[in-house]
């Protein structure tokens, strides 16, 4: 929970700490899929084993792995990693020990794809279409028969294939505590199958798990405290869709409410976007839309994360110092420069001579050398 310190004024380049494990700043690695599993068993590859480390070297905070399935039916694409299995869980060990040599922390973001899984959104002829079982694709699940826009329609999952899919979560966690990471991220967000459940869009269950939103909130609930009974040290993050910028959706009030509830079963910080779970939602997009977003779910007392269209060191600042975020995570400025730390860094004089490799002080003239 947040304390009056954490509350005042921070720095980009600050430390911070959650569940005694210090984050040596807070420019952070936004989760994204990479599709580089071309053999389809969800075992990370070489791509991973170079693409993370680098992000590491280059001063992240924290590294986020991408969207991972917890089961086969759970990716968002074949190509798509998975954790179920003992040969995703060595591979993951081999970059845990990677970014750990690069001075960096490793997380993975754990995720079912609900009714937006089994697609090819690698393709450049990619139309939003389910890929058929025929092809390699498989029968989505979702909680209520109700499709996204352009796939085909899930089958509504029944309560004890709920129960096994907290199971599988709190398993996947299992494993990512096993290979080493340093913390563990719950997909919410972007219309996968947690978020299904959190939205009344997608989620007309008339049970346990349907309605109110203390029963569309259930099913991350039970997967949060079943992980963090298992492992009470580890940093627990949980990334939602704060906004369906849509009338009737799942809105900021309902996020603020679930942040609190998080809070309470040991959620460490809350990663604060919004949108996904439909594709006619009027998105605001701009610099740092998002942010004020977080804010309003900071108001719960729980740490938050902001990310999107955050690219300039002096946005991320602003946005610390406006008290919008503890945490600024970012996406697509790490893919084209994955040495994004240092260089905001730089641009905001800050000093990260600790961990900025010694072998690169003759691109960063102003800052101070070991």
């Amino acid at each position: 929970m947040l304390t009056q310190q954490e509350s005042a004024p921070v720095r980009l380049f600050d430390p911070i700490t959650l569940r005694g494990i210090e984050f040596r700043n807070r420019l952070w690695v936004s989760p994204m899929c990479m599709y580089a599993v071309d053999a389809e068993d969800g075992v990370p590859t070489d791509w991973h084993l170079v693409h993370l480390p680098a992000m590491a070297r280059g001063g992240a905070g924290l590294v986020v792995m991408e969207a991972t399935g917890v089961v086969p039916e759970g990716r968002i694409s074949p190509r798509c990693p998975g954790l179920w299995n003992d040969a995703q869980e060595q591979q993951l060990a081999r970059i845990a020990e990677l970014v750990h040599a690069s001075g960096g922390k490793l997380a993975i973001q754990l995720a079912h794809a609900g009714r937006k899984a089994s697609t090819e959104p690698w393709l450049p002829e990619f139309t939003g279409a389910t890929v058929p079982e025929a092809e390699g694709g498989w029968q989505t699940v979702a909680p209520s028969a109700i499709a996204f826009d352009g796939l085909a329609t899930p089958r509504a999952l029944t309560s004890d294939e709920i129960a096994e899919l907290v199971a599988a979560f709190a398993a996947a966690a299992d494993r990512a505590v096993a290979a080493g990471l340093d913390a563990v991220e719950l997909h919410g967000a972007h219309g996968y199958l947690i978020h299904e459940f959190l939205s009344p869009f997608s989620n007309e269950r008339e049970d346990e798990y349907g309605g109110a939103l203390e029963n569309r909130a259930r099913f991350l609930l039970e997967i949060v405290r079943s992980i963090r009974a298992a492992h009470p040290e580890l940093p627990l993050i949980v990334r939602i869709s704060a906004s369906e910028w849509l009338e009737d959706g799942f809105d900021l009030s309902e996020a603020k409410q679930l942040a609190a509830w998080l809070g309470e079963a040991g959620v460490d910080l809350i990663d604060v976007s919004s949108g996904g779970n439909t594709g006619s939602a009027p998105i605001p997009v701009g610099p740092a839309y998002q942010a004020p977003l977080a804010g309003i779910v900071r108001e719960a007392g729980v740490p938050v994360s902001t990310v999107g269209q955050i690219n300039d060191a002096a946005t991320a600042q602003t946005v610390l110092t406006l008290g919008q975020a503890d945490v600024i995570t970012v996406g697509r400025a790490w893919l084209r420069n994955p040495y994004l730390a240092l260089n905001w860094a730089n641009d905001l004089r800050a000093d990260v001579s600790s961990y900025r490799p010694e072998q690169l002080w003759r691109a960063f003239p102003a800052a101070k050398r070991r």
